[in-house]
């Protein structure tokens, strides 16, 4: 609900602050006063685009701001308290404005959200939310939980699919049908997806088997064995060096033990002179560390014999030179798996044997794909199902409301003129549950079906009796179309009973062509709509505006002889009692004389909203 709101410097209105009523407010004055300056400031808070021809002449910049009572005061007023707000309500239980205000970091203070628009002469504008900078499409987000305005321009909205649909659907209440149909919508998406994927990858996951199994047949021809290359390759390196292997070996095994080498040598083998120093040492009969020396001795000579020994198997390894090309053959065949597949033959071993479970999965992949699409019918009928069910309640409430609104016409002065809403369904036209729609996963399967359901959904307009049906805003004027809207919003009206945010309407044009009686009832109605939300509408017509809460008074005046503006200021002021009174008399007569100020007296005496009888009227 809108509290305030201020403008400054935009067009003739140098500064205006308005405080409408809480239920119906009417906005007046002379032709050509400046106000539609007032739906235009309205328009610049809720996103619409900016123009700096606008700005008032010897200003820098126009600024605009709306401050309105938004409900859900569990909201934190920072950030800070968001985090500790453990008792706040979740999401689902606060205003949607609230929850996208709180999303985009600027939560209502105090339960008021403040909308604030700068236009400069030159450069960008800024939007304002709560102090805090912000896209202007956050504005158009935010207005758009708050204010509906029906000018002859913005209703033209309504013309459009899409917000047809979301009218009907708010007027049928069908939140749990549209829910479980989304639900099973997403999931067959969710499924088609998968599908696709699997059907496009299906040729890809031949290949990859058919390379698995290349692999694996080529690994397992090879049949390496862990380490098998580093014995090759040191094996290859003893043959390759035979000749000073067994050199060098003989050298030592000469100087340890030349028995080794020569059966001929008679010279006594180290490991013998160390024996006969150990007697020696162990004859002594003096004290001293003699037979510690002798076991370090003895020590010594065990690890001699093990090198003896170690050193004479080497001369009795005959290596084949003959064998160097078969070695390095296998060296190569490792190389290449290791290069493949390595870094080592371990990796080689471990990825075969992983490959091996790979491959029965890429063979599975039809079998998969073929339950699937099976899943993928019976997902495509659950969706049908829970399509029709949403079908079902939307021409249930498409007639009720059609009926309502072609009722509350013929009293605004439209008789004749009706309202049809057309629900087609798609699934029944085009084939339905069974239908080769529900079977592939190609653009065709889900053709009956979109986001929204499976209806198309057309609000059809006859502005007079004999005249043919056709698409709103294609056959109705802009007084007409403001007072279809006003008949449509009527008959909805009960969506509005109870909200914790209770939407603004702006009515624009939705006098022109009517007076008299009709005018009468058209003010009567629009003061019933704002029983259940809040109505600002701009009216000529007396008959409207005495039935207003509250009535502001747009007038022109001349500058004042220092002000640097040109041309003339318009001024907005609330009127109340006796200067009501009077404005009221001039939009009836023009002028301020008793008969029109008692006839004045009398139309706002009689502008109010009586018993349930009157209400409902």
């Amino acid at each position: 609900m809108l509290e305030e709101l201020e403008i400054r410097d935009l067009g003739p209105i140098r500064h205006a602050l308005l405080t409408p009523a809480a239920g119906m407010t009417a906005i007046t004055g002379e032709t050509g006063a400046g106000k539609s300056m007032l739906l235009s400031a309205i328009k610049l808070i809720s996103g619409g685009t900016a123009d700096a021809g606008r700005v008032s002449a010897g200003a820098k910049e126009s600024w605009t701001q709306g401050v309105f009572a938004v409900g859900g005061e569990h909201a934190q007023d920072n950030a800070d308290d968001d985090v500790a707000g453990a008792d706040r309500p979740t999401t689902a239980e606060e205003p949607a404005v609230v929850r996208i205000a709180r999303e985009a970091g600027v939560a209502p203070q105090d339960g008021e959200l403040f909308l604030s628009r700068t236009v400069p002469v030159s450069g960008r504008s800024r939007a304002v939310v709560n102090g805090r900078s912000v896209p202007r499409a956050l504005l158009g987000e935010l207005a758009g939980e708050l204010v509906t305005i029906h000018g002859q321009a913005d209703q033209l909205r309504i013309a459009s699919p899409a917000r047809q649909r979301e009218f009907l659907d708010m007027v049928a209440g069908d939140e749990r049908e549209l829910a479980a149909y989304r639900k099973a919508w997403d999931a067959l998406c969710a499924l088609d997806e998968r599908l696709e994927r699997m059907e496009h990858q299906e040729a890809s996951a031949r290949q990859q088997a058919d390379y698995l199994r290349e692999s694996i047949e080529r690994i397992n021809q090879a049949d390496p064995q862990p380490g098998e290359d580093e014995e090759l390759k040191a094996k290859r390196s003893r043959i390759e060096n035979a000749a000073d292997i067994a050199q060098g070996v003989s050298g030592a095994l000469a100087a340890l033990d030349a028995s080794q080498v020569s059966a001929d040598a008679d010279e006594a083998s180290a490991s013998e002179l160390i024996n006969h120093a150990v007697q020696a040492l162990r004859s002594i009969r003096a004290d001293g560390d003699f037979n510690e020396l002798a076991d370090r001795l003895e020590s010594v000579n065990a690890d001699l014999s093990d090198i003896v020994y170690s050193l004479a198997r080497e001369l009795d390894v005959e290596d084949n030179v003959d064998d160097l090309d078969e070695i390095n053959a296998r060296i190569h065949e490792l190389g290449e798996l290791t290069r493949r597949w390595g870094p080592t033959l371990a990796d080689v071993i471990a990825w075969r044997d992983k490959a091996v479970f790979d491959v029965e999965d890429l063979d599975a992949s039809p079998e998969k794909v073929a339950e699937l699409r099976e899943e993928r019918g019976r997902l495509f009928d659950a969706a049908t199902e829970a399509a029709g069910r949403l079908h079902d309640a939307r021409v249930a409430a498409a007639q009720s409301l059609a009926a309502t609104v072609t009722g509350e016409l013929s009293s605004l002065a439209m008789d004749g003129a009706a309202l049809n809403i057309r629900v087609a369904n798609r699934a029944e036209r085009r084939g339905g549950k069974g239908s080769a729609a529900g079977s592939t996963a190609d653009g065709s399967a889900t053709w009956p079906l979109d986001a929204n359901g499976s209806d198309d959904i057309a609000f059809l307009f006859t502005p007079y009796e004999g005249a043919p049906e056709l698409p709103m805003g294609k056959s109705a004027s802009g007084g007409e179309l403001s007072r279809l809207m006003l008949a449509m919003e009527l008959s909805a009206a009960d969506r509005h009973a109870g909200a914790e945010t209770p939407m603004t309407f702006i009515f624009d044009e939705v006098d022109a062509g009517v007076g008299g009686k009709t005018a009468v009832e058209l003010g009567r109605r629009l003061a019933r709509l704002a029983r259940t939300a809040q109505v600002i509408v701009v009216t000529h017509l007396a008959q409207v505006a005495s039935w207003a809460d509250a009535q502001f008074v747009v007038t022109k005046e001349p500058p004042d002889a220092d002000d640097d503006a040109v041309g003339v200021v318009t001024t907005v002021a609330e009127v109340q009692g006796d200067g009501r009174v009077r404005e009221i008399a001039r939009m009836l007569s023009g002028s301020e004389s008793e008969a029109s100020l008692d006839h004045a007296r009398e139309l706002l005496g009689s502008s109010q909203l009586g018993d349930t009888a009157d209400l409902a009227a």
